[in-house]
């Protein structure tokens, strides 16, 4: 589709020494022939320490359990991300270097953009099918707003105001970043999804995520991360689980 797209940026987040999946990304691009860039992503695995953002002791007090380095690095990429939005002022389409397009693809871009002003943040794909509520229907697919956590970050849509609000409030790394997209409770924000999803992922494993199935915080682990909580809501004046 040809028609008209006002300005828009897309990133494409990508480890720089991926050559296979980055061969993969020019390919995928090739659906809709727009201007796009990689952002090289932060190698969590080559962090020689944890960055500032990210206090280890607190996040195994209130989270109960350590992040793994590369979902650090994984959310570093995605705030450069947020900042670049800011930066340029304009939309901004994030993809992570697994994604595989939809044959509506540019369609659904095109009427986001051109079409519907009811959004701030879109999520284009999710790793989980949850209930949802119609908010707007369009030709092909419809404007949701998703009653669960569809968590997954490899394809979605924002505007400047959100990614500022992101990065505000992002000072502390303690989640991953699919996992703090959905954390109503922390940045107050609405977002909406598509339905269905133009974005899809290659199911490849991931070379900028390392997270594998947890399992839950049970027992005495439990309360003790409930009485931590707590005391940070009680101290802290951005608690990280605000209820």
């Amino acid at each position: 589709m040809n028609q008209f797209l006002p300005p828009l940026q897309i990133l494409v987040i990508s480890l720089k020494r991926s050559l296979d999946r980055r061969k993969q990304v020019e390919q995928e691009m090739q659906k809709i022939s727009l201007p796009w860039s990689f952002l090289d992503a932060v190698d969590g695995s080559a962090l020689t320490a944890p960055p500032i953002e990210y206090k280890p002791s607190k996040v195994k007090r209130l989270q109960g359990y350590a992040l793994t380095p590369n979902e650090i690095g994984c959310y570093l990429s995605h705030k450069e991300a947020w900042r670049r939005c800011v930066a340029e002022n304009m939309p901004t389409l994030i993809l992570e270097d697994d994604f595989v397009l939809s044959s509506d693809f540019d369609v659904i871009l095109n009427t986001l953009l051109n079409e519907v002003t009811e959004w701030n943040f879109v999520r284009l794909q999710g790793l989980y099918e949850v209930p949802f509520k119609k908010v707007l229907e369009q030709p092909g697919f419809a404007l949701v707003k998703n009653q669960g956590d569809a968590v997954g970050a490899t394809a979605y849509l924002l505007k400047p105001q959100i990614a500022s609000q992101l990065i505000k409030h992002s000072v502390d790394i303690y989640e991953p970043v699919d996992h703090f997209l959905e954390h109503y409770q922390k940045h107050g924000l609405e977002f909406l999804a598509t339905q269905p999803y133009p974005v899809d992922i290659t199911r490849a494993k991931s070379t900028i995520a390392d997270r594998s199935e947890r399992a839950p915080v049970k027992g005495l682990n439990k309360r003790i991360r409930s009485v931590a909580r707590v005391v940070d809501r009680v101290f802290n004046r951005e608690p990280w689980f605000p209820k």
